[in-house]
């Protein structure tokens, strides 16, 4: 399993407030925000156990939600929902996309 996965699950964590503050303002946005940000630790999970192309497609998919992931934080940022994620959890979220992104270059 990549180390990534484990990093994948402390963005799940540090952005349930986030996404509950995001709620009070916009559902479908809180919404897309949990569905895209949990995605990210499972599409991990079953791409570590995959084959060849499966597990490419696995992997892009979680880089694709963990970029849109980091979307929904800025498009809650920027509507006024939230009024600042963490630096630490985007940079979180960069290393996850960075991790993926080096895996398929392989």
């Amino acid at each position: 399993m990549l180390r990534v996965y484990w990093v994948s699950l402390e963005v799940v964590a540090e952005l349930r407030p986030v996404i509950a503050r995001i709620e009070r303002h916009d559902r479908d946005l809180a919404r897309q925000t949990k569905k895209a940000s949990t995605s990210v630790p499972l599409n991990i999970a079953e791409g570590s156990f995959a084959h060849g192309g499966h597990r490419r497609e696995r992997y892009q998919t979680a880089c694709s939600s963990m970029r849109e992931t980091m979307a929904c934080c800025h498009a809650a940022e920027a509507a006024g929902y939230e009024p600042r994620v963490a630096e630490g959890t985007y940079a979180k979220m960069r290393e996850v996309i960075g991790t993926l992104v080096n895996n398929l270059k392989r």
